[in-house]
C-alpha cells in the first residue's frame, strides 16, 4: 500500500469523523462512537499498510508525522469523550484530525524507503510516538483551558469536571513529553556521543516542558491560581508549536542535527 492509496482511506475516515462530531450533539452517543471508531480503524489500517510497504516506520517526513497526528488526535479525543462526555472533545479531535488529513491530501510529499543512519535506531519509533501522543493530549488540554476561561469570565467559576479533564490531559501529556525527551537523550548519546547539546530543538523542548511544569505547580498550589494556570496553557501550547514547527525556521537551527 503506497501513498497513492491514501485518499481512499483518509477521505472516508475524515467524513466518518466529521459526521461523528455532528451526531454527538444530537445525544446519539452510540452512533457517534460507531462512526468515530470506524474512522479511526480505517485510518489506522492505512498506516499499517503504508508501514509495511515502506519497510520502515512512516515517521520521517512532515507528511508522515501528520498521519500520526490525525490518528492520535482522533484517538485521544474519542477516549477522552468516552470518559468525560463533553461533546466538544469529539468535535475538536474530529476537525483537527481532518485538517491534518486535508493538508496531506493537498500537499503530498515524497516518501522514500530509506532512513538516514541517525534515524536507524530502536529509539526512533518510541521517541517520535511519545512526542506525537503528548502533543495530541496537550492540544486537547489547551482547548479545554480556553473553554474554562470563557466560563470563568461569564460565571466567575467553572465546574470541577472540566478542570479535572484539563489536569488529567496535561499530566499525561507532560509525562509523555518528558519521556520523549529522556528517550531522545539516550538516542542522542548513541548517535552523536552526547546526551544533550543545547541544540535549538532541544532548548525549545526544555522551555516547553518547563512551561507545562509551571502549570502543574500552579494547580497543585490550589484553586486560587486557577485562572493563571488556565491562561498559561495557551502560552505553553504556542511554545510547543515553536518546538515542533517554528524552530526549523530559526537561523540558528539551520545547522541543527534535528533538521533533516
Amino acid at each position: 500500500m503506497d501513498w497513492s492509496s491514501f485518499a481512499w482511506f483518509a477521505l472516508p475516515a475524515a467524513v466518518l469523523w466529521l459526521v461523528a462530531g455532528v451526531i454527538v450533539y444530537k445525544k446519539n452517543d452510540r452512533l457517534a462512537a460507531a462512526f468515530m471508531g470506524t474512522g479511526i480503524a480505517l485510518f489506522a489500517a492505512f498506516i499499517v499498510g503504508f508501514w509495511i510497504t515502506l519497510g520502515r516506520p512512516p515517521m520521517r517526513t512532515m507528511g508522515e508525522t501528520r498521519l500520526w497526528y490525525s490518528l492520535f488526535l482522533s484517538g485521544v479525543g474519542f477516549v477522552s469523550w468516552r470518559r468525560w462526555r463533553y461533546p466538544w472533545l469529539l468535535s475538536y479531535s474530529a476537525v483537527v484530525a481532518t485538517v491534518f488529513v486535508m493538508v496531506n491530501l493537498l500537499k503530498p510529499e515524497i516518501h522514500s524507503r530509506g532512513l538516514m543512519p541517525a534515524l536507524q535506531s530502536v529509539w526512533f519509533v518510541p521517541h517520535v510516538t511519545s512526542y506525537i501522543l503528548s502533543y495530541a493530549m496537550l492540544g486537547a488540554a489547551t482547548i479545554g483551558s480556553v473553554i474554562a476561561l470563557m466560563k470563568i469570565e461569564r460565571r466567575g467559576t467553572v465546574e470541577a469536571k472540566i478542570t479535572g479533564l484539563v489536569d488529567n490531559l496535561v499530566w499525561a501529556g507532560f509525562g509523555l513529553l518528558v519521556l520523549g525527551m529522556l528517550m531522545g537523550a539516550v538516542w542522542a548519546k548513541q548517535a552523536w556521543g552526547h546526551y544533550w547539546e543545547w541544540d535549538p530543538k532541544e532548548t525549545w523542548a526544555l522551555v516547553t516542558a518547563l512551561a507545562y511544569l509551571a502549570y502543574i505547580h500552579l494547580r497543585l498550589a490550589g484553586s486560587r491560581h486557577l485562572k493563571a494556570a488556565m491562561w498559561l496553557l495557551p502560552v505553553a501550547f504556542v511554545l510547543l508549536l515553536i518546538t515542533w514547527l517554528g524552530v526549523n525556521y530559526l537561523p540558528s537551527a539551520q545547522g541543527s542535527v534535528h533538521v533533516y
